[in-house]
């Protein structure tokens, strides 16, 4: 007789089962209860790791960078690979016994640097348990965010620091009151780190420009590129001059087309398929490999399975993985292999679009802010739309189509993350001399919306919720979570958020919300438009 398989349980993401919470021997995502609980287990080994260093004032750079990369493992859609996640709770066991070896071989254990069993936080008391998942997820979306500056060589001590604090605190027994300034610390440290990304990638790549991009496949030999690694992207730039291979971005590796060193390579042509949730469809019998180096990848199918690759935390069961020698020969012996369209393919948005642009980031915008300014106090511009956030395939999510498409001539639409590509193909026309629709980037790129909004709330010489800004998002995953977090440590009020609100919320902790920062859910396009704008 085999193991009996535990059933799993899991409701961090918004399409979790039933609005309640995955619970079966299989999530909604695809993830098996197996790699489930042995993610929770990979958890709770961080955890004991933070319990080892009780609150050391210093972190080594070493164990940051394994809590970081392992924290970001546990992302949803990221790692389907029960093999690689056991690799990863034993190196996470090994640093623990490095850095406190008398613990292991201990005659009289304390327990004070037990792992911790995640069931002690899905079983505690309903507000405990919505506040502690608060922090977990926030934390494992700052890590995401934190691994992408760190593969460049960009680290904060702070933030590292506090990324071992959370966790320590995720192991004891704390009070709602004790945990809501925890909460709090979350979005105000995942502004640090949203801030060193920002920096990361424009002293890595520059800054953004505005960018139309093909949806058009040109013949010939191609690579997908899917995820948001810009690292990535740029090794196989490189590897690819000259070789014959087209390189076309997915997902929400789009934004790449903006920055001026990865444009350099003229190979980089344009944009395949839209949003991660569609890629079953999409890549059906794709004629070319598709890499994915982070986040965002689904079970794949039959017809396409021998053409994935994947890099860096992704994994999955049988696919080829590219190690940290980041040699990308087998992907781009792939592509010459397959051969791509024998003529070019005219791809489309969801809204029958064959281009899109992006490159709005912050420096992009804030170029032309005292035009924005003028354009405002003339009564050109009379509001500014913050539609953004993460995709997916839950029915309902057409509502954020149809309130762009509604959205009036005289305001704009800021936008970024996958969320975008559900109108981000439609053609608003433009507003004092920019287009109505302008694309911030990846989610990795909410520090450059929050930039935008607080230079125009100085220009105006007022608060951002004074602004004529409405902020109207969607969530999927864990980044979400610490974005939403960082704006309500901004005392940003008013957000509406959707498709619907996460399951881990308990009644009380969203009165909270509601109570001080009047955070609701959308309902139809017609009845929020007629909200926000007083009409």
């Amino acid at each position: 007789m085999g193991k009996e398989i535990q059933n799993m349980f899991c409701f961090q993401c918004e399409q979790t089962a039933g609005c309640d919470g995955c619970s079966g021997k299989v999530g909604v995502c695809g993830k098996t209860a197996e790699v489930a609980n042995l993610q929770d287990e990979l958890t709770g080994a961080l955890i004991g790791l933070a319990r080892s260093l009780n609150g050391a004032g210093k972190v080594e750079q070493k164990t940051s960078d394994l809590v970081i990369r392992s924290l970001f493992a546990t992302l949803t859609n990221v790692n389907f690979n029960e093999a690689s996640i056991k690799e990863m709770i034993a190196a996470v066991q090994q640093e623990k016994n490095s850095l406190k070896p008398g613990c292991r071989s201990c005659a009289n254990p304390c327990g004070m640097t037990e792992d911790l069993r995640l069931d002690s936080i899905w079983r505690a008391e309903e507000n405990i348990r919505s506040l502690k998942s608060l922090v977990l997820f926030g934390l494992r979306g700052m890590a995401a965010y934190a691994y992408h500056a760190m593969v460049l060589g960009f680290r904060d001590e702070e933030v590292n620091f506090f990324f071992m604090k959370a966790l320590f605190l995720l192991g004891e027994k704390l009070t709602v009151e004790e945990l809501l300034p925890l909460v709090d610390e979350v979005g105000e440290k995942n502004l640090l780190c949203l801030e060193l990304l920002d920096r990361a990638n424009t002293e890595s790549y520059g800054n953004p420009e505005p960018t139309e991009v093909p949806l058009k496949i040109e013949k010939g030999p191609f690579i997908v590129i899917s995820g948001h690694d810009l690292l990535d992207l740029k090794l196989l730039l490189e590897q690819t001059d000259g070789k014959g291979v087209n390189i076309y971005t997915h997902g929400e590796m789009l934004p790449a087309h903006g920055y001026p060193e990865l444009k350099k390579h003229p190979q980089l042509k344009g944009n395949f398929g839209t949003a991660w949730q569609n890629q079953q469809k999409e890549f059906e019998n794709i004629p070319a490999p598709v890499l994915f180096t982070t986040n965002c990848l689904m079970p794949p199918k039959e017809s396409y399975a021998d053409r994935i690759f994947t890099t860096e935390v992704v994994s999955y069961p049988e696919m080829v993985h590219i190690g940290e020698d980041k040699d990308f020969t087998p992907v781009i012996e792939k592509a010459l292999a397959l051969g791509g369209y024998q003529e070019d393919k005219q791809l489309h948005g969801i809204n029958g679009g064959e281009k899109v642009m992006t490159g709005f980031g912050h420096h992009a915008v804030l170029s032309h802010a005292a035009e924005v300014v003028e354009a405002v106090k003339a009564g050109k511009i009379r509001h500014f739309f913050l539609v953004g956030g993460c995709d997916g395939a839950k029915p309902g999510r057409n509502y954020y189509t149809e309130f762009v498409k509604q959205t009036p001539p005289d305001t704009i639409v800021l936008t970024l993350a996958c969320g975008k590509f559900r109108f981000n193909d439609l053609d608003l026309g433009t507003i004092a001399g920019l287009p109505r629709i302008m694309d911030v980037g990846q989610c990795n790129d909410a520090y450059g919306a929050i930039r935008i909004a607080l230079a125009l709330a100085e220009a105006f010489g007022c608060s951002v919720n004074e602004l004529p800004l409405s902020m109207v998002l969607s969530w999927y995953e864990q980044k979400a979570v610490c974005i939403l977090l960082t704006l309500l440590h901004l005392g940003i009020h008013d957000i509406l958020l959707g498709p619907t609100l996460p399951a881990f919320l308990s009644g009380d902790v969203l009165d909270i919300l509601v109570k001080n920062y009047n955070i609701g859910k959308i309902s139809t396009p017609e009845e929020d438009l007629a909200k926000l704008l007083h009409t």
